[in-house]
């Protein structure tokens, strides 16, 4: 596998990097709360950091006039415009809400609060810009919006995809590869479950910077002599399930950002970790693809390029880990 490695993977990489920040998935959020007179507080958040090509504004019933000034806050994550509109006594029931512009994958999370205290939740893209406020929340909705989630937070963290990348490189054999996947995924599951439970919970900035340092020592694991292996060669699965525990606090703070439906946590948490795993098994295919095409078109790769992957993974993932550290510091 280590052989794998031509000189355009790094390259598409180092791409996937350059566009991407740290860990770029930062969805805006569209909150709704009716009151009982017809009116509906709207609240606004715009991330400080997000991907390019993704600005976005809200989109409220055309019906529902604008009363009463706006407001504007910050907190550690973005800034949050808050005003009221008055629906009337039909509310938000059969409306359409959402948020539109944009031109990446990533678009808004919505929040719906009911006057009877039911709550409607889903995610909105840029191809799908609009919600729809039902009267009782569908189960089939609960998991197509939160398993797509699962799936864009996963293929837009390009250091997640530098981990499993390099636990492909890690492992020599098929049977390895997958005991090794499978502990990944056993272990970010169990502290996905458990943060976003609130039976965890840790700051997301430490956890950010701890995750950058996770991929730095995969990446110096790998550009390490393979005749002589370390614990972590020797038993890869072992540090995928230790890393993987500290991965899912990553997936967890996604998921804290879009909420948890109520009645529907169960369904919406079991989506959201299948949407993970779809999305990494994905990439899984892809990389493998990518080497039986390398193999079968038997493109000459010069020993510096079959290194120059790990190189890239280890210098990536150190400036994450410096920039992480000192926005954590400050």
């Amino acid at each position: 596998m280590r052989r794998l490695v031509p000189g355009a993977l790094a390259g598409a990489l180092l791409a996937l990097a350059s566009n991407v920040h740290a860990h770029p998935l930062a969805p805006s959020l569209l909150e709704l709360h009716e009151g009982g007179d017809g009116h509906v507080g709207v609240g606004w958040k715009t991330p400080l950091v997000r991907a390019r090509g993704t600005a976005l504004t809200p989109v409220l019933p055309a019906r529902c006039p604008e009363i009463g000034p706006r407001t504007t806050s910050q907190d550690g994550t973005g800034v949050w415009t808050r005003w009221v509109i008055d629906c009337g006594a039909a509310g938000l029931a059969g409306e359409q809400v959402g948020a539109e512009g944009g031109s990446a994958g990533i678009g808004a999370l919505v929040r719906v609060t009911l006057a009877d205290g039911r709550v409607v939740e889903g995610a909105v893209t840029p191809a799908r810009p609009l919600l729809t406020v039902p009267a009782v929340p569908r189960v089939i909705d609960v998991v197509t919006d939160y398993v797509r989630l699962g799936i864009e937070h996963i293929l837009t963290g390009p250091d997640h995809l530098l981990f499993v990348f390099g636990l492909l490189l890690l492992t020599d054999t098929r049977r390895r590869l997958l005991a090794t996947v499978t502990a990944f995924t056993l272990g970010h599951s169990v502290t996905l479950t458990l943060a976003a439970l609130g039976l965890v919970d840790l700051p997301s900035r430490p956890i950010e910077a701890a995750i950058a340092a996770s991929v730095l020592a995969l990446a110096v694991e790998l550009a390490r002599d393979p005749s002589r292996p370390t614990l972590m060669r020797r038993y890869p699965w072992v540090m995928a399930a230790a890393f993987g525990l500290l991965h899912g606090l990553g997936f967890a703070s996604a998921l804290r950002e879009a909420g948890l439906p109520a009645g529907e946590i169960p369904l919406a948490l079991a989506s959201f970790n299948g949407g993970i795993e779809v999305g990494q098994l994905l990439f899984v295919g892809a990389v493998l693809a990518l080497w039986r095409l390398v193999k079968v078109l038997r493109v000459p790769t010069p020993a510096w390029a079959r290194q120059a992957p790990v190189y890239v993974m280890g210098v990536l993932s150190a400036s994450w880990w410096i920039e992480r550290t000192m926005a954590w510091l400050r």
